[in-house]
């Protein structure tokens, strides 16, 4: 039998000197130690069994509707990214439970139809304050969104209470400011070379680019295959990171993978045939969001309460929340005559 307080000393023996430690670990509210669990481990174990986080499995990551079941969902990415960032981790002897809290968390706040829903809440936000859109792009940040489920919305409106480690590593696993943690700042990266390598092979599988058309750096560099890439991108991370008190990458192995996020978004996300859905889903969105500024009261009102009356930030809170079959079956019963329903 191993207590917490043995796993705490194990931390203490075994982490590098830039590690965070569960023990000196803190919470928004106070609250008795788990008899076996550390902080992190209790964290991690509490968005598992969100709701939130069930809901991931069904919301898109790129491809809108695909046809096939292979294809990554908000659900699957977020989970390579645990594992990503708890192989780093394990290898720079930090502490792998903290990653994989954050890791697990970091998307609570994604909407549905991927960063397509993301906009619509933007551009609906903006139209509801009088305010320009192409000034005001950013109003809903699903970085933002994913602290405030898990200190806000779930547990019944009470929050989880996890701990400011995590909340840290969750608000800015994206944007330009830096984790608190070093285990933080590996999710944020981390984050990025899943999203960037199963972009690809997921545009690879639905046939919108060939392997040949990839960067030639992208070979040379990275290497041929998707396990390739992932294992070139996490062995420099943890080789250039090595006692040096940060996360980083080498020049050279960082600007390959820009020049292929780059290179992703110039044939794949920005491509016209594959943004042929989008057009709906950002009206659906929109839709969804005006209807229920307008009638609030149809909206679950424990959301209602949380928002302090602001019938726009419940809306938000609302649709965010929705998965995309649910959002387009909702569509399809406030917007949608009967007789041409989907069955």
């Amino acid at each position: 039998m191993r207590t917490r307080e043995q796993r705490e000393e194990l931390e203490h023996q075994t982490l590098s000197a830039f590690a965070a430690l569960s023990e000196t670990a803190s919470r928004p509210r106070a609250e008795e130690p788990d008899r076996f669990r550390t902080a992190f481990q209790r964290d991690r174990d509490r968005m598992l069994h969100t709701k939130a986080f069930r809901r991931l499995m069904h919301k898109t990551q790129v491809f809108l509707a695909p046809e096939g079941d292979h294809y990554r969902t908000r659900l699957t990415h977020t989970l390579e990214v645990a594992q990503i960032s708890r192989s780093i981790a394990c290898a720079l002897a930090l502490n792998e439970d903290l990653t994989e809290a954050i890791a697990l968390g970091h998307d609570l706040g994604h909407t549905p139809f991927g960063h397509t829903g993301e906009t619509a809440l933007c551009r609906s936000l903006a139209k509801a304050r009088g305010l320009s859109y192409d000034k005001h792009p950013r109003l809903y940040r699903h970085n933002e969104q994913s602290l405030r489920v898990v200190d806000v919305i779930e547990n019944n409106g009470r929050g989880l209470n996890l701990t400011n480690e995590v909340r840290d590593g969750i608000v800015r696993h994206t944007g330009s400011d830096k984790a608190a943690t070093l285990e933080g700042r590996i999710v944020a990266v981390a984050d990025r070379i899943a999203y960037v390598n199963h972009d690809i092979d997921d545009a690879l599988r639905a046939g919108v680019i060939v392997e040949q058309d990839l960067p030639l750096a992208t070979h040379t560099v990275l290497g041929n295959s998707h396990s390739e890439r992932i294992t070139t991108l996490v062995e420099d991370m943890i080789t250039t990171s090595d006692g040096t008190g940060d996360i980083m990458m080498s020049d050279r192995v960082w600007s390959v993978m820009m020049e292929l996020r780059t290179f992703l978004f110039d044939n794949v996300y920005q491509r016209s045939d594959t943004r042929t859905e989008e057009p709906k889903a950002l009206e659906l969105v929109c839709a969804l969001f005006d209807y229920y500024v307008a009638h609030p009261e149809e909206m679950p009102q424990e959301l209602v309460r949380l928002s302090d009356g602001e019938p726009e930030r419940a809306a938000v809170d609302f649709v965010a929340s929705m998965t995309d079959k649910y959002a387009i079956n909702l569509f399809e019963r406030l917007f949608v005559p009967s007789r041409w329903q989907s069955r």
